[in-house]
């Protein structure tokens, strides 16, 4: 069996980091999918392309592929940096705004 280590990205959706710190184990599919000929509905009979184990940090993740004989490729995540101002929002509105604040 093979499968792939990796970290999730971030919805596109959102700029939060949340659902992004654990790491995931994900089986690569060994068979092609079909289209059933009367219903039109895609299936496989590759059960384990289903199977997505989240782990809390990428050694324990390699250890359960290790004790398990799965072959494993890790994908290491692309950090990004932070976009954190030190007062934030609220410094739009503050008092001692070292410039003119103006439109």
């Amino acid at each position: 069996m093979r499968a792939r280590i990796y970290q999730p990205a971030r919805t596109a959706m959102s700029s939060g980091q949340a659902k992004t710190h654990h790491w995931v184990l994900e089986f690569a599919p060994d068979s092609a999918r079909e289209v059933d000929p009367l219903m039109g509905w895609t299936s496989s009979t590759d059960t384990q392309a289903q199977v997505r184990l989240r782990f809390d940090s990428k050694e324990a993740a390699l250890d359960y592929a290790r004790d398990n004989g799965i072959e494993a490729m890790v994908s290491d995540p692309k950090k990004r940096k932070s976009n954190i101002r030190p007062r934030g929002y609220a410094e739009n509105f503050a008092v001692d705004r070292r410039g003119a604040w103006t439109h």
